[in-house]
């Protein structure tokens, strides 16, 4: 009864903050078990259902790019589309005020390639944003229903790709088909950390959509019905925003029923990737302040995860410190190995999806990335939710 009464007083008598860590580490923990298992464990053990193919001709589709300035993406990238294992579609380049040879090499690729065809615009409206200017030009003037879109710095990961990413929307009646788009592998950290954000990025959208609860999705990869664009009068309520052409528009309208996502290797892109932190930062302020007009319980989709991951990592370095002050070592090695096997859950969940989004290995320094995340999303992510000089080119 005295050792019972003891235990009782002395943990009265522990300082608030150390039931504070806990408190933390603790809700943290649980919601990161969820998100892993639950939600991206959607990814991780997703099983690809078996299609038969279609019978019967070939909708047409017509894949749609906006260029600025892309003479080099463009040049290896023309003859890349061409390569596509589909019988019906054709290809319209925007070139977007572009001042390089992107007009002359256009010119020749379309003596060469006679189901190549271009726009070319000369200014942009004051009250609009270039890219969606621009791509809601091409799409107007596009000769078929079924719209694919990608950016010109991408090139398609097999011949498969336009049949497989259009397929819901042909064959399934959907309105949205979401894809995934890699990066290059490259030597460096910021290629490394480019890889990482990436998948994460991915996870997201992925399990989401897999969930039926899609929220986002990405221009790289997207295809929608050209006559579904024209309903919804383009990007109405959008166009001052910079970025959103992708996300915004899928946020919009997107849901379970009518939005499918395209988890299959064969019909990725493969972007490439900024060289330079400062082109990076460029790039994804334009990403991550897209994110603040997102519907509220679509923040909430990341935000839990974000908010759980930052409360797991204070939490629990919290309490080594305290543990290892104390030496209570014991405690201290419980901690540890509550770390640990978040950890082991997670590279095995993200190794799982990695596989099953691009086919590949998890980027290296993996774990070392998952912790730099916090600093990412939360410096990066408030700058950018406040920024004034977002812009695409």
């Amino acid at each position: 009864m005295n050792a019972q009464i003891d235990f009782i007083f002395a943990q009265r008598n522990r300082p608030m903050g150390l039931f504070l860590l806990w408190f933390l580490f603790g809700i943290g923990l649980i919601i990161q078990a969820v998100y892993l298992l639950v939600i991206f464990g959607r990814t991780a053990f997703f099983n690809s259902p078996k299609t038969k193919p279609a019978l019967g001709e070939e909708e047409p589709v017509t894949v749609v790019i906006a260029a600025h300035n892309e003479f080099k993406n463009l040049k290896t990238l023309i003859p890349k589309l061409f390569e596509q294992n589909y019988s019906k579609y054709d290809v319209m380049i925007i070139n977007d005020r572009s001042t390089d040879r992107t007009k002359r090499l256009l010119e020749e690729m379309m003596a060469i390639y006679p189901k190549l065809r271009s726009v070319t615009i000369k200014y942009t409206p004051d009250h609009v944003t270039a890219k969606k200017f621009a791509l809601t030009l091409g799409i107007k003037v596009a000769k078929n229903d079924v719209i694919l879109l990608t950016d010109a710095d991408c090139v398609p990961a097999s011949d498969q790709w336009i049949r497989k990413m259009t397929q819901p929307v042909r064959e399934n009646s959907k309105t949205f088909s979401i894809g995934y788009s890699g990066y290059e592998l490259a030597k460096g950290f910021l290629n490394q950390w480019i890889q990482f954000e990436t998948l994460q990025t991915a996870l997201y959208y992925v399990s989401f959509g897999l969930w039926k609860a899609p929220f986002m999705g990405v221009g790289r990869n997207l295809c929608y019905r050209r006559s579904f664009f024209m309903e919804a009068k383009a990007f109405k309520g959008i166009w001052h925003i910079e970025g959103g052409d992708d996300d915004l528009f899928v946020n919009r309208y997107a849901s379970g029923r009518n939005t499918s996502i395209v988890l299959d290797p064969e019909a990725n892109t493969i972007s490439k990737p900024k060289e330079t932190w400062k082109e990076y930062k460029t790039q994804k302020k334009r990403h991550l302040h897209a994110g603040k007009y997102y519907r509220g319980e679509d923040k909430r989709k990341i935000g839990f995860y974000t908010l759980s991951h930052a409360l797991f990592w204070i939490g629990g370095f919290g309490l080594l410190i305290y543990f290892g002050l104390e030496k209570s070592w014991e405690q201290f090695l419980i901690i540890f190995g509550i770390i640990l096997g978040r950890s082991l859950l997670l590279l095995g969940i993200f190794s799982s999806a990695s596989k099953k989004i691009n086919g590949t290995k998890i980027p290296s320094n993996f774990l070392i990335n998952d912790f730099l995340y916090l600093g990412y999303f939360w410096i990066l992510g408030s700058i950018s939710h406040q920024a004034k000089d977002i812009q695409w080119k």
